[in-house]
């Protein structure tokens, strides 16, 4: 599989992503349904704190690509759902900086919620990634 980013402008790079993201020939896409910041008996953890949630939103992203034996490079796609906008993008280091750091530029969407499964949750993230 080769992946090619497709920025037909600049400014993304300051937010760690890319606005398309080509996937050509891929062996397997794995779909990550929308990971909280939720420990392993998925009760809430961090509530109030953007900055944790976010942390253990994408640990379990992590932990959902490492049992399919894949990591957070093979990430091509993220969504974001967040009840605050403003303080998902405070803490949008939290959001890409890992995956970024395993030389990942997805493409991605922050979108604004009313909110999510438990009263204590801020955000959601949902992840595709291939092979």
């Amino acid at each position: 599989m080769t992946t090619n980013a497709i920025n037909p402008w600049n400014w993304q790079y300051d937010f760690g992503f890319s606005h398309g993201v080509e996937v050509t020939a891929p062996k397997r896409i794995i779909e990550v349904s929308g990971q909280c910041a939720t420990g392993p008996d998925g009760v809430p953890q961090a509530p109030g704190d953007m900055g944790a949630q976010i942390t253990q939103a994408i640990d379990n992203i992590e932990a959902v690509l490492k049992k399919a034996g894949m990591d957070l490079s093979n990430i091509v796609r993220i969504r974001v759902f967040a009840t605050d906008v403003n303080a998902a993008l405070v803490n949008w280091g939290e959001v890409l900086g890992r995956i970024n750091a395993a030389d990942c530029r997805p493409s991605s969407t922050l979108v604004g919620t009313t909110g999510l499964f438990h009263p204590d949750l801020m955000v959601e993230i949902e992840a595709t990634a291939a092979e």
